[in-house]
């Protein structure tokens, strides 16, 4: 299994407003392609800006390409990001998962 990590970054008092707008676009669109396995979206405070983090989780390279296009390391955009993000960071991280965690274990 793959995770894959996204960054973003937006001012806090639009914050909210943002987590609606990825649970319509970004949160979607990774749910829908075939050989995901869950999306984790993680938010933090610091000051007058809110950090995002995206991971998902992938059961194979050929799952995350359906995605993300061949170059995986490249982030995926949506026409309202610029409008939110305080920048749009290019890359993304992948990480092995070894241990994934199961209910109850």
């Amino acid at each position: 299994m793959i995770a894959r990590t996204w960054h973003g970054a937006v001012s806090f008092d639009r914050s909210d407003e943002y987590f609606r707008y990825l649970m319509n676009t970004g949160v979607p669109d990774l749910k829908a392609t075939p050989g995901n396995h869950g999306v984790f979206v993680l938010r933090r405070a610091e000051g007058d800006v809110t950090h995002f983090q995206l991971i998902s989780l992938w059961d194979s390279l050929d799952s995350l390409k359906a995605f993300a296009g061949d170059d995986i390391e490249r982030a995926r955009y949506y026409p309202g990001d610029e409008l939110y993000l305080q920048e749009l960071e290019p890359t993304v991280c992948h990480y092995e998962v070894l241990e994934p965690s199961q209910p109850g274990g």
